[in-house]
């Protein structure tokens, strides 16, 4: 009977200190939050480059769930020696699980260093392009022209290619355009040098350049390099295209485009008859 009330006791004394123990735990979460907050608030007052925000927001919740977590733990009053003895012997198949995990801690932390691009930067990596929007722990976020959201894994951006077309304040926009082989060539490099001169966002310095680059096997090649600032690529991407060929048919300059001469055999025909 003693031995009974005894372990009722037991019983009831560890459901209080689970349900304590369960306090903490929403308590802590409750003060993480807040803790997340301010330090956001923080990081946006602060003169820190915003690539870093997103790594050390997902570095501060990762390390204070940690702590919450032993704390907890230790409340309950499960041994810590034998938790890390426990995590000692599990060591192996834990950093085989988590060694792409691992390798993408290490590509945020070589990507934040050597900062081949920040927040805000328009790129080209793995496969895909979009404007970096947050650098976390483990992964770099873009969002894509079309809006899509893409989650690429740092430790494959730390080591691939990267293209960063905001990285300098200039871009050059490449176009090439094809006329016929009767056509004035000094005339069609006449109104390729209006037009892209005439546009109101073409930078005079670097001077832009209308050249003669190949004879096709049905045209006559322009190449047609303009300097712009990084912002303005587009706009003089998609005006060129249109005005040029509005202005070549005003000026009744042809555009070929690739055509199939078929030739009939009469006596061949009249013997498949």
């Amino acid at each position: 009977m003693e031995v009974s009330q005894s372990f009722q006791e037991s019983i009831f004394q560890y459901g209080i200190r689970v349900l304590m123990g369960l306090v903490i735990l929403l308590i802590g979460l409750a003060v993480i939050k807040t803790l997340l907050r301010i330090l956001e608030k923080t990081l946006k007052a602060s003169k820190l480059n915003e690539s870093l925000h997103g790594f050390i927001k997902s570095l501060s919740t990762f390390g204070l769930n940690i702590v919450l977590f032993i704390t907890v733990l230790s409340y309950l009053g499960i041994p810590m020696t034998a938790f890390v003895a426990i995590i000692g012997a599990a060591g192996l198949a834990i950093g085989f699980a988590l060694r792409d995990s691992l390798g993408n801690i290490a590509g945020g932390i070589i990507i934040l260093s050597a900062r081949p691009f920040n927040v805000g930067d328009f790129i080209s990596a793995q496969g895909e392009m979009g404007t970096v929007k947050e650098i976390l722990i483990l992964h770099t976020r873009l969002s894509t022209p079309d809006n899509k959201k893409v989650m690429v894994p740092n430790g494959a951006l730390a080591n691939g290619n990267i293209t960063n077309f905001s990285a300098e304040d200039l871009r050059r926009v490449d176009l090439t355009y094809g006329v016929g082989y009767d056509d004035d060539i000094r005339q069609v490099k006449a109104i390729l040098r209006e037009l892209v001169e005439g546009h109101e966002l073409t930078l005079m310095d670097p001077e832009p350049m209308v050249r003669v680059i190949e004879y096709g096997d049905s045209s006559v090649n322009f190449t047609v390099r303009v300097w712009c600032k990084k912002e303005d690529y587009w706009s003089i991407y998609y005006d060129l295209q249109e005005a040029v060929k509005i202005r070549f048919d005003e000026e009744n300059i042809s555009i070929p485009y690739p055509q199939m001469d078929v030739h009939m055999n009469a006596l061949a025909n009249k013997e498949m008859l």
